[in-house]
């Protein structure tokens, strides 16, 4: 039985080469980005070996508006999901924020995939052994929830503003495991390794350069991509955290169930005001 997958930022990085390789496997594959000339060409060359043609379904994350317009796409177009694969991220290096005014990466990568997923829900319990996929960063463990700093009110480090939203990514996976477990869903997150991506097209061209150079390439960081999309034997494994395709411990704050708590309640109550 063929299996869909949906993958945001599977335009370029670990996202298209994921979006390749389970295309060339069989897979129906959605990917979800800014239309343009870089998805057009993306599709094109992920198309020259897919078994089933993949199609891009238009998003901007950086708007709650369009992250709705983008499930209510995705549920005119098809009927049920079998692996959500929360792929997009940013890294700024300066204070940008939403169009709900939110600091750009704490709602690009954790607000945008946490009102996703919530809105594509009953479409991945229409699958069997459906699958939820987060990606964050290993940086996660650095980072700190300040609920008073997430427009950016205080004095701002992009860094500090990453591993918050790399925190946020691992806290909501892990929530989401316990909250949909008897519904036929799992949900794992994941730090693919420091990867040659365009995550960083905001940093300075020089700060680019030397990132490359140190960083693995998007073949070797999609592996843990693949394994949690595709893999028979993670089936009905959830709430953890892989790193480079291996278990690992994550950071204690999501271990905690109040402050996991928390942390949904706020996402939640801020996604869903019109």
């Amino acid at each position: 039985m063929t299996r869909r997958i949906l993958i945001t930022g599977g335009n370029s990085g670990i996202g298209k080469v994921t979006a390749t390789q389970l295309s060339k496997d069989g897979f129906e594959v959605v990917i979800a980005g800014r239309p343009g000339k870089k998805t057009e060409e993306a599709l094109r060359e992920i198309n020259v070996e897919a078994q089933i043609p993949v199609v891009s379904l238009d998003v901007d994350l950086a708007s709650f508006e369009s992250v709705r317009e983008l499930a209510a796409t995705f549920k005119a177009n098809y009927d049920g999901l079998d692996v959500l694969l929360n792929n997009a991220g940013v890294f700024t290096g300066g204070l940008g924020l939403t169009q709900e005014g939110f600091e750009i990466q704490f709602g690009v990568n954790h607000l945008a995939h946490f009102l996703l997923t919530d809105l594509l829900l009953d479409e991945l319990e229409k699958a069997t052994a459906a699958r939820v996929v987060t990606v964050t960063s290993m940086l996660h463990k650095k980072g700190v929830i300040d609920y008073d700093n997430l427009r950016g009110e205080k004095k701002y480090n992009s860094q500090a503003a990453y591993n918050r939203s790399k925190l946020a990514n691992v806290m909501f996976g892990i929530e989401l495991a316990e909250r949909v477990k008897d519904r036929g869903i799992t949900s794992n997150v994941l730090h693919p390794g420091a990867v040659q991506t365009d995550i960083a097209r905001d940093m300075p061209w020089i700060v680019r350069k030397v990132l490359d150079l140190i960083f693995i390439s998007p073949q070797k960081g999609a592996l843990t991509n693949i394994m949690l999309a595709s893999d028979p034997t993670v089936e009905g494994i959830t709430g953890k955290y892989y790193n480079q395709c291996k278990l690992e411990e994550y950071a204690n704050e999501a271990n905690d169930p109040a402050a996991r708590k928390r942390l949904w309640e706020m996402s939640e109550e801020v996604t869903q005001k019109p």
